[in-house]
């Protein structure tokens, strides 16, 4: 249990941090003289808006995921559906990868696929056991 316990905690602080950075990014690219560079240089406001979206839901994953790490028994769903997320975002990277029109970061579609369904498989495997109610 101490296991599941550290890999919702770990992931909790992680989906924290993107989705604040995603989140704070909507309203650093509206400030005045505001653009933003890197990776996300081109997206534009509809972009940034999809972003901030983004980071709200992983702020609520986030909270859920340290919840779970702190009340393992009671958060047993949050694993499982967790897992379930990593699946569907592993599936749609797969499909972008055989599709051809992300060819140049076809090695990095392959590699998040990995990582994604390693740890779809260890929020499966590590949550705790049912409890039954004491009769």
């Amino acid at each position: 249990m101490v296991a599941y316990q550290i890999l919702c905690g770990l992931m909790g602080v992680a989906w924290l941090v993107v989705g604040a950075s995603l989140f704070s990014m909507f309203f650093a690219f509206h400030s005045p003289g505001g653009r933003s560079g890197g990776l996300f240089a081109t997206m534009g406001p509809q972009g940034h808006y999809l972003a901030a979206f983004a980071g709200c839901a992983l702020i609520t994953w986030a909270l859920l995921l340290l919840a779970a790490a702190r009340r393992p028994l009671e958060g047993r769903a949050v694993g499982t559906a967790t897992a379930l997320g990593l699946v569907l975002c592993a599936s749609y990277r797969m499909v972008a990868w055989v599709v051809g029109d992300y060819a140049a970061v076809a090695d990095l579609l392959r590699i998040e696929s990995a990582v994604f369904l390693t740890l779809a498989l260890g929020f499966v495997w590590l949550r705790p056991a049912r409890v039954e109610a004491a009769t």
